[in-house]
């Protein structure tokens, strides 16, 4: 079959022949590795950036914040976009805005600007991470689709937990313009092979309406922003309670607005497909247990068993290594089995995981604390990949833009929930309270195993 981008839509209806079918999907994990990466690598970096653009270190988190929540409230809209001109067409948007900006934020010489070239950056992440999945349901076969899924949900999974770590090993040999200057070559390179290897698909023609964008951004990025002030020490409640109020304010507008309407940006109608329904708050309660766990479990690490910063490091490296190894087996158990079983299944093992972790001897060993984590990443890799199945095949073929959309805000939303769930136990407790923290932790798993088995 030829490679050429005028082919009819129709040969990629069940999939891409080889090696076409390689080229492309590899072209989408090399997307989502920039895009994902992006979200963490910087991180390491914040110090050095700061005292070179003589910023202070609270201004240089915008450097964090900007891309985040450009991300989260572009999601949607740009999955929507996928679904009015073509899934291909807004990928390849994506990878050209994302390497432009990560060129800028590599010759910025103020902060402000480096800001900007964040945002953009995460304008273009976004339009990469909501398009993914959707452009997977075209590029694999039927058969394969939990294959395909599943490198997707590793591919998130090892680039979020690998960052801190090649942020490093550039900043050993390089300055630290070389972690964004590194996107460049491979966003023209995804440019390049993506044009000839990524199907084309159907497109719904209908124009993206700004008037719903503007209010999914200020329901979606006020609603992160108040949970990421919740237990902020000095922060005032008022703050974090208006910030909500202004989501919950924005969000009832927009469902208003969305409502009845044929390609709504904003998947109501998905949310009509019960199994879509609870995958998606499966989703959310499985990132937020993830969440609260890997962002408590370092300062317990560090700061009550006394492991430096390296080891505390590789020490939480089990987790994301048995979610790489277990996620392509649970795919190809999902072409033999219930999906929502295994989900269900994966579930329960990650809270027994995160029960394990809430038991803890005062003073553990090295083993004691390495076979829980890896056991909870058994688990988390176990219920993503056929969670993500799910969510993605449940939906019509022509609304995978808007599932693969929600996929994503899913994460974002668990992650960001898990975070303040951590800010406030922090906050309320005197010092680490690892029982506490790992047992709501092991409450969000459980939740999502009974909304798979449920489903």
């Amino acid at each position: 079959m030829s490679v050429s981008t005028t082919a009819p839509v129709a040969d990629a209806l069940d999939g891409l022949p080889n090696p076409r079918r390689l080229l492309a999907f590899l072209t989408v994990c090399l997307g989502i590795v920039m895009a994902v990466l992006d979200g963490t690598i910087v991180n390491v970096a914040l110090p050095v950036i700061a005292l070179d653009q003589h910023a202070t270190d609270a201004e240089s988190i915008w450097l964090v914040t900007g891309y985040q929540l450009a991300v989260a409230v572009t999601l949607l809209p740009m999955a929507a976009l996928g679904d009015s001109i073509g899934y291909k067409r807004v990928f390849s948007a994506g990878l050209v805005a994302f390497a432009a900006a990560s060129l800028l934020c590599a010759y910025a010489n103020s902060l402000p600007l480096l800001v900007a070239a964040r945002i953009v950056q995460g304008i273009g992440g976004a339009a990469l991470m909501g398009i993914a999945g959707a452009l997977v349901r075209f590029i694999m076969p039927t058969r394969f689709l939990g294959r395909g899924i599943s490198g997707i949900a590793v591919t998130v999974a090892v680039s979020s937990a690998a960052g801190p770590t090649i942020a490093a090993a550039i900043l050993k040999i390089a300055t630290w313009h070389w972690l964004f200057l590194v996107n460049v070559p491979l966003g023209i390179l995804c440019v390049i092979v993506g044009r000839f290897t990524l199907p084309p698909t159907p497109m719904s023609g209908k124009r993206l309406d700004l008037g719903s964008a503007g209010l999914n951004a200020l329901a979606i990025g006020a609603l992160i922003s108040g949970l990421s002030s919740i237990g902020v020490r000095g922060a005032p409640w008022w703050l974090w309670v208006g910030q909500l109020v202004v989501a919950a304010i924005a969000a009832y507008f927009l469902v208003q607005r969305e409502r009845g309407q044929s390609h709504p940006m904003l998947p109501l109608d998905l949310f009509g497909i019960r199994p879509f329904a609870l995958s998606v708050v499966a989703s959310v309660t499985s990132f937020a247990a993830q969440m609260l766990a890997t962002v408590s479990l370092p300062f317990f690490l560090s700061s009550l068993l006394g492991y430096g910063a390296a080891e505390t490091g590789l020490l939480m490296t089990p987790w994301p290594v048995a979610t790489a190894i277990i996620a392509p087996i649970s795919a190809r158990l999902t072409e033999r089995f219930s999906s929502a079983r295994i989900s269900g299944i994966g579930s329960l093992v990650f809270a027994i995981g995160l029960c394990w972790l809430a038991f803890l001897p005062t003073h553990p060993t090295i083993l004691e604390i390495v076979l829980p984590l890896a056991l909870a990443g058994l688990g988390f890799g176990l219920f993503q990949s056929p969670n993500n199945k799910v969510m993605i095949s449940s939906a019509p073929r022509a609304r995978s833009g808007g599932a693969s959309g929600v996929q994503s805000t899913a994460r974002l939303l668990g992650q960001s929930a898990g975070a303040a769930a951590a800010a406030i136990i922090f906050g309320l407790t005197a010092g680490y309270n690892v029982m506490l923290t790992m047992g709501i932790a092991t409450v969000f798993a459980l939740a999502a195993a009974v909304l798979s088995i449920w489903r």
